[in-house]
């Protein structure tokens, strides 16, 4: 996909432009948000001259694309909307990674999305959430939000409270199954259970714990103690695991891994880790690295 095509999806298919919680702009998805990327790929892999491992990857956070638009700053880790980085387009199925942050009182006006899982992970503050499936939600810090856009919604995001700004992850997974109907969940999570151990918070089953999506993908969080050792170990094989840093610092298969970097590695049973500083807060995504 050329940087024409990219920016013209950015700017329809993500939906994602401005607007005040008084108003909710609407606009007709005529791009599917899964056709220009396929077949997936290894898009993923490093550069010639990085010293990573040729199964691994690092995405340092100060090389991300930044979008700030006022009321919006955003970073991407993968291409999305105005940031292009043909090397950085996805992690195999896993599309989009965007660290938001909201002012008050604004937000996204009603947009569509298709075909996508979409989750959310507030961080802090309050997000506002309504659809055309007729829900209506406040998620916050704690919260874990999954859509199914399948054969499309329409919804709106915006910061509940005139004091504060929300902090939230906005993750994009490609389906296994295309045309869906849509659905929305959401869950409050146990926080007791992810002190110095992985909380599962995302499956690709219903019965299982977390919320879940139509992929063979499993997500953890983890909050840990300076210098514990963790061995994660992949759920199936042929997947990959994507681990983002939200707060501290660990080692990962001898790579150091700071604040909002993102290191991405395939071809492994498991993963080892090892943190750095107390309170290191960790994301691991597993995902499939090919449809």
């Amino acid at each position: 996909m050329n940087r024409k095509d990219f920016l013209k999806k950015g700017l329809l298919g993500t939906g994602m432009f401005v607007a005040s919680a008084s108003l909710g702009n609407t606009m007709q998805n005529e791009i599917d948000e899964i056709e220009p990327l396929e077949p997936i790929g290894y898009n993923h892999l490093p550069n010639t001259d990085s010293k990573i491992k040729e199964n691994s990857v690092i995405h340092k956070a100060d090389s991300r694309g930044k979008a700030d638009h006022g009321w919006l700053l955003s970073q991407h880790t993968f291409s999305f909307a105005n940031y292009y980085n043909p090397e950085r387009m996805h992690f195999g199925v896993l599309r989009v990674l965007n660290d938001d942050r909201v002012e008050a009182g604004r937000g996204f006006g009603t947009h569509p999305h298709d075909n996508m899982e979409i989750i959310s992970i507030p961080l802090e503050g309050d997000l506002e959430h309504k659809d055309s499936m007729g829900n209506t939600a406040i998620i916050k810090s704690g919260d874990i939000q999954v859509m199914s856009a399948g054969t499309g919604i329409m919804h709106s995001e915006f910061n509940k409270n005139s004091d504060q700004l929300v902090k939230f992850l906005q993750i994009w997974v490609y389906p296994k199954k295309r045309n869906v109907t849509p659905r929305y969940d959401q869950i409050t999570l146990d926080k007791t259970k992810n002190q110095n151990q992985f909380q599962q918070i995302l499956s690709p089953n219903a019965d299982d714990e977390g919320v879940w999506i139509h992929q063979d993908a499993w997500f953890h969080l983890g909050t840990f103690d300076q210098n514990r050792e963790i061995n994660y170990q992949i759920r199936k094989k042929g997947n990959g695991v994507y681990a983002f840093i939200l707060k501290g610092s660990a080692e990962m298969e001898g790579q150091l891994v700071e604040e909002r970097d993102g290191f991405g590695v395939w071809d492994i049973k498991d993963l080892n880790i090892k943190t750095i500083e107390e309170n290191t807060e960790i994301l691991l995504m597993e995902v499939p690295m090919t449809m």
